[in-house]
């Protein structure tokens, strides 16, 4: 029997805010490739994102390490981004004493 080799779709997409999820759910790039770094293997990545297909996940790990300085480029905007986005909600006060607020409300629902 001969093989037969063909060109599945890519287990990458980027959604509409331009976030590489992986498989078609809704685990980012960022987040395999970080469980990835920090030691987790394909297998167990699939253990903690049951959305996740044993085989999506090879594919985004080898894209990473075909496309390294791309991904790792992508990766380090990603941070980028959210540095910006953590630095605006600090400055806007909205999370300041949010933890004591919290403990004043159920310390009235309990008392």
């Amino acid at each position: 029997m001969a093989l037969s080799i063909k060109t599945d779709r890519p287990p990458l997409a980027m959604d509409a805010h331009g976030v590489a999820r992986v498989g078609g759910s809704r685990v980012t790039l960022d987040t395999v490739i970080g469980a990835y770094k920090s030691g987790a293997s394909a297998e167990m990545i699939v253990d903690q994102y049951a959305t996740l297909k044993l085989e999506d996940v090879y594919f985004a790990i080898g894209f990473y390490l075909s496309h390294f300085e791309e991904v790792e480029d992508y990766l380090r905007q990603g941070e980028e981004e959210a540095d910006r986005v953590r630095a605006k909600i600090d400055a806007s006060g909205h999370q300041r004493d949010l933890r004591e607020r919290l403990l004043a409300r159920r310390a009235r629902k309990q008392g």
